[in-house]
């Protein structure tokens, strides 16, 4: 679920609708998708593992409890409506996404982020910062662990990433 981060990398430049509904997805449908999937996650683990006391028990917890909170997690993320081509697109592409390479986009998210915030406040030296750390975030990104359909997606926006970011480090203190 966290691919609403990556969804702020690729649609950087979107217009304005295309914005207002990927905020809206971000912020609105996202949260408490999230948490729900969390739930889960946390109820899977609860008899898996370090956690694993026996067969029954682990069982139970998962025809009873498990399964039926994923499944509605599911139908609950496959009824969010996403009316623009370019997020439903995103948001398919990244729906199962590699731990670490999430961590990676999501360092990358947060340092765009600090630009952002930096720019719109006017202040080009904090801007400059962000743009460096987000060009140190990109080189560090290990592409073999996207999928080949994410990796392509990726593809398309990391030099336009990379090119951006070494501008306002350059010239964030203009």
């Amino acid at each position: 679920l966290f691919r609403g981060s990556l969804l702020i990398l690729l649609l950087v430049g979107c217009g304005n609708p295309m914005q207002e509904e990927l905020l809206s997805y971000i912020n609105e449908d996202l949260p408490p998708l999230a948490e729900k999937e969390s739930e889960v996650i946390a109820r899977y683990e609860s008899v898996t593992g370090d956690n694993y006391t026996n067969d029954e028990v682990m069982y139970a917890a998962l025809v009873d409890e498990v399964q039926p909170k994923y499944q509605s997690f599911i139908t609950d993320l496959e009824a969010v409506e996403i009316e623009e081509k370019e997020i439903k697109t995103v948001a398919v592409t990244f729906a199962n996404i590699e731990a670490k390479a999430l961590a990676s986009l999501k360092e990358t998210v947060d340092h765009y982020l600090h630009i952002k915030n930096a720019l719109a406040n006017d202040n080009g030296a904090e801007a400059a910062k962000g743009a460096k750390a987000m060009e140190g975030a990109l080189s560090k990104m290990d592409k073999s662990l996207l999928t080949a359909e994410q990796k392509t997606a990726y593809d398309k926006i990391e030099e336009s990433l990379k090119a951006t970011a070494t501008s306002i480090a350059k010239n964030g203190n203009d």
